[in-house]
């Protein structure tokens, strides 16, 4: 529990140096025009590269929200409402099985390439969002946003670490979480305002002059040391196809499972053993790969594993707060959608705060341990949700969200920066990739576990319910808890019961998970991180 492992390089405590340069890498903004800087340490990024990234993270941000307060006028205007919820799970599939691809492409061609290309991609799908003729291809061409969307949020995330040195990273990864709590605040008020005094097609067009204006950004502050072929080694094409074939089809599962067939039907088993055969292809392919995409080492060390761990534990916990939420407040408080929305908008408000704050915390106690604090303050947080008294009042679940925000951000923000810290430039990607892979992954077995916990706590409830007038199934609850004056009220307070009784369900659950994480830190990860000194750049 206590060892330190080896990464190759010097190794250090939290208050060390770090390697953003190693291995012959390194970032750094123009200057005067003149190219990278040939100083051994670091350079500070200019403003405007800073807000390039904070642009770039912006628009993958911003679209996981503005697009939800729309959907009644996509679903107006293209019908297909069976199949909208595909709006965003075709979106987030695309940047999961991604992640991994551009985070081995950055590592061997380089941040900017792989950050200009996922930006000009998502906005041709922006674009094409906007010209759809029907929801089949506006499913279609926000897997396209998606597919660029992926190389956005972990080049993003990698390229910051290589501008900053440790000390001052935790500035810039704050500046990251505020771009994410604003457009968790500002996406659906802009989304229902364009929708209902514009046209929905204006969400995605919007997309285009914040992009033109990160890629105008990029190409002229942005520079990075040219890499010789001999070192960038070849592709591993084979891998990458494998990595994205079986990440889909094991997400497409998770999706899909308990929604549109049962668990165990044949539709989910068959997905499930296809994406089981595919992952051992997979791995025969990077065993035998001279640059494999999901090298072995993210497994073999123990920094890089424990925290891809942690993180899939907290992709998992993340779905009570941010799914079921926003449903308790509607469903259960009687509050609208917007109300219910600033409910959860809670914990985007703390987060980087805390986020910001937590430097004070790792440098005198260290990576692991922050973490350990943050995840064992949350763990309480997520259990104190199942003893709110019914019905509760709107601002004891907002003081809730509160504290959790503020619980996960001294949790996430020292293991991103630790585990980065650990690794030199053309590792950096690749680390930063595995950690948000195992989130998104934890995110969407979250989605169908917790689902299933959700929908099985209602079945129950109704299979036993005292009095006539309730759904006799599952799909009639939504529509039941929209139109409560429709039912009697002893079975409408009943029902919101069963959905409170629910959501305690999923929280307890997220509990779990919380505590995963902390036994993950505890008992795998090391006590120290084995942070590399800082190296010149060649």
């Amino acid at each position: 529990m206590g060892a330190e492992e080896s990464t190759g390089g010097h190794t250090g405590d939290a208050t060390g140096k770090s390697g953003n340069a190693a291995d012959g890498g390194g970032v750094c903004a123009k200057t005067g025009g003149t190219g990278a800087s040939a100083d051994p340490g670091p350079p500070t990024p200019r403003t405007a590269l800073v807000a390039a990234l904070m642009l770039s993270m912006g628009l993958v941000a911003l679209d996981s929200s503005i697009v939800s307060t729309a959907v009644p006028q996509i679903v107006g205007d293209l019908g297909g409402f069976s199949v909208f919820s595909w709006l965003f799970a075709g979106y987030l599939l695309a940047i999961t099985v991604t992640l991994p691809v551009y985070g081995k492409l950055s590592d061997t061609l380089g941040r900017k390439p792989v950050l200009i290309f996922g930006i000009t991609l998502f906005l041709v799908g922006s674009l094409l969002c906007a010209l759809a003729w029907n929801m089949a291809a506006l499913i279609a061409f926000r897997l396209v946003q998606g597919l660029g969307g992926g190389a956005l949020q972990g080049t993003v995330q990698t390229l910051a670490a290589d501008l900053y040195p440790l000390e001052q990273r935790p500035r810039i990864q704050a500046r990251m979480s505020s771009v994410w709590a604003a457009s968790a605040v500002a996406g659906p008020a802009l989304g229902g305002f364009l929708a209902a005094y514009a046209d929905w097609r204006w969400i995605f067009l919007v997309n285009l002059p914040l992009g033109g204006l990160a890629l105008w950004l990029l190409a002229r502050h942005l520079a990075e040391p040219a890499r010789s072929a001999g070192r960038r080694g070849p592709i591993d094409w084979a891998g990458a196809l494998g990595v994205f074939a079986c990440g889909g089809l094991l997400l497409f599962a998770l999706v899909q499972g308990g929604v549109a067939w049962p668990w165990l039907s044949a539709p989910s088993l068959g997905l499930l053993a296809a994406s089981a055969v595919l992952a051992a292809v997979v791995v025969r392919i990077e065993r035998r790969a001279a640059e494999p995409i999901l090298p072995g080492w993210v497994w073999r060390r123990r920094t890089i594993a424990a925290v891809n761990l942690a993180f899939g534990a907290l992709g998992l916990l993340m779905v009570a707060p941010m799914v079921f939420v926003p449903t308790y407040a509607q469903s259960v408080l009687g509050l609208g959608p917007v109300s219910a929305g600033l409910v959860m908008s809670a914990m985007t408000l703390s987060w980087p705060v805390s986020a910001a704050l937590s430097q004070h915390v790792y440098r005198r106690i260290g990576f692991r341990n922050s973490a350990a604090v943050g995840i064992s303050l949350a763990a309480v947080i997520l259990f104190s949700f199942t003893l709110l008294p019914y019905p509760a009042r709107p601002w004891q679940p907002t003081l809730i969200m509160l504290l959790l925000g503020a619980a996960l951000g001294l949790f996430q923000l020292p293991l991103l920066i630790g585990v980065q810290s650990t690794v030199g430039w053309s590792e950096r990607g690749t680390t930063t990739a595995s950690v948000l892979f195992c989130r998104q992954v934890g995110q969407s077995m979250g989605a169908a576990l917790l689902g299933a916990v959700a929908n099985a706590t209602i079945a129950a409830r109704l299979a036993r319910a005292p009095m006539p007038g309730l759904p006799d199934h599952l799909d009639g609850v939504s529509k039941a808890l929209d139109r409560p004056g429709l039912l009697p009220q002893a079975a409408a307070d009943y029902l919101r019961e069963a959905v409170a009784a629910a959501v305690n369900h999923i929280f307890l659950g997220a509990t779990a998970a919380a505590v995963a994480s902390l036994l993950v830190l505890l008992f795998v990860a090391p006590r120290r991180f084995p942070i590399l000194e800082e190296q010149p750049r060649d």
